[in-house]
């Protein structure tokens, strides 16, 4: 194939959170790039996941899921979102077949007539609906807008995702090879090990802990020719979920630290001496100096 020929292009995911945006990405790309877990808001920075063929390059955007903002971080995620649209050449719009259309995904929808880009329709969760479900399901978004294709699929059981990669891959125009064939996000280490520790936390805390936990890695030192030694900070807004993240005795940050070492050293392919702490900085979600300084940065156009 001639350089002339090679396609690529850009695609947002889009949808409410808890959709499965993050679990698509992680389908599509093979690797675990993309935190994911039953809470909702898990993503909160646009990030950006790389498929690349002989035939061209998708560079796919994992938005955060849009909803009706709370807080300055709330705000973050909806604008991250809001520009991820108009920076792509295809919108892929995510819903979860098992619940049905709801204020938040009429929002979304509202949003996305406003765009010119091509907005596709992608049912996710589809195995673990009854196909009559699906089939009123589809109905009723197709009564809402006029999306360029739907497609039901799977992303965690991958059914359906692989067809909806060689859908998409002919229909981006001639360009360039954005980033290396070996290449599956934009994203440095140092931020994906900062989410993978995160993830942890979402997944081991309580109600009241995740949406308030951000996490920043200091330093990443070799100290020896056996390990990696990172140090990393967890930021809480109280005292009372500073003693939830330490636990009893200390029993769940080690927890924490245990699972997400195994995943540092998976990305990394190396050993790694994880050594973490827990810092209260009150209502951080609301401080500007604090959203840049934890890595939640404004795009100079949204």
């Amino acid at each position: 194939m001639s350089e002339q020929e090679f396609k690529s292009g850009f695609i947002a995911l889009v949808g409410r959170p808890n959709v499965g945006k993050s679990t698509l990405l992680n389908q599509m790309i093979g690797e675990k790039i993309a935190i994911m877990s039953p809470k909702a808001q898990t993503t909160r920075n646009k990030i950006q996941g790389i498929y690349t063929t002989t035939q061209g390059q998708i560079v796919f955007l994992d938005t955060p899921g849009i909803h009706k903002p709370q807080n300055s971080l709330g705000d973050y995620m909806v604008k991250t979102a809001m520009s991820a649209i108009r920076e792509s050449d295809m919108v892929w719009f995510l819903v979860d077949a098992e619940t049905p259309r709801g204020r938040g995904d009429d929002f979304i929808i509202n949003r996305l007539k406003e765009t010119k880009t091509p907005v596709y329709l992608i049912i996710n969760k589809i195995d673990l609906v009854k196909p009559e479900a699906l089939l009123t399901m589809i109905a009723d978004y197709q009564s809402q807008m006029d999306f360029a294709e739907i497609f039901p699929i799977s992303a965690r059981n991958g059914d359906g995702v692989q067809s909806l990669l060689d859908f998409a891959m002919p229909k981006m125009e001639v360009g360039p090879q954005y980033y290396p064939a070996d290449q599956i996000t934009d994203h440095p280490e140092r931020f994906i090990m900062a989410e993978l520790i995160r993830e942890k936390v979402l997944q081991l805390t309580r109600q009241e802990v995740p949406h308030s936990v951000a996490v920043v890695i200091d330093k990443i030192e070799r100290k020896d020719e056996k390990h990696l030694h990172i140090q990393a900070t967890i930021i809480v807004e109280r005292p009372t979920q500073k003693n939830i993240v330490i636990g009893k005795q200390g029993a769940m940050i080690k927890e924490i630290g245990i699972r997400a070492r195994r995943d540092i050293e998976r990305l990394l392919g190396d050993k790694v001496f994880l050594e973490t702490w827990v810092k209260v900085e009150e209502r951080w979600r609301d401080k500007p100096q604090a959203l840049q300084s934890y890595g939640y940065k404004e795009d100079s156009d949204i």
